[in-house]
């Protein structure tokens, strides 16, 4: 669980990166365009939670940072598809970031599956 641990905080220290990119392209091509805060916050979130859980205070702790970087995901994904679907994002932008977001749903999903079965 170590090396997926490592993974998964790499993983989504550079998806947080092309989430703040994303930010800027969609604020630059579409100026005060509301929801793209929205992609910043929960895109940002997932890290900053899996960092966080790096330094829990118990088990349930670290399950319970990881399901809400998992939920965070989960919501980062919606905003990925909507954003495709009304052609703020084109096809090649969305299937890159789609993929990370469901790469990491995925590897949390795991992690979270581990230590709960672990805890038992």
């Amino acid at each position: 669980m170590k090396n997926d641990e490592n993974l998964i905080e790499g993983k989504t220290y550079a998806f947080a990166i092309r989430m703040v990119n994303a930010y800027q392209y969609l604020e630059k091509t579409h100026r005060g365009f509301a929801l793209s805060s929205q992609l910043l916050r929960s895109g940002t979130s997932i890290g900053a939670m899996v960092h966080e859980a790096k330094f829990a205070q118990s088990r349930a702790d670290f399950i319970n940072k990881l399901s809400i970087a998992l939920k965070e995901a989960n919501e980062t994904k919606y905003w990925i598809r909507l954003f495709h679907d009304t052609h703020y994002f084109d096809d090649a932008m969305f299937d890159s970031v789609y993929n990370d977001v469901k790469e990491i749903i995925a590897m949390l999903v795991s992690i979270v599956r581990t230590s709960k079965d672990n805890n038992v």
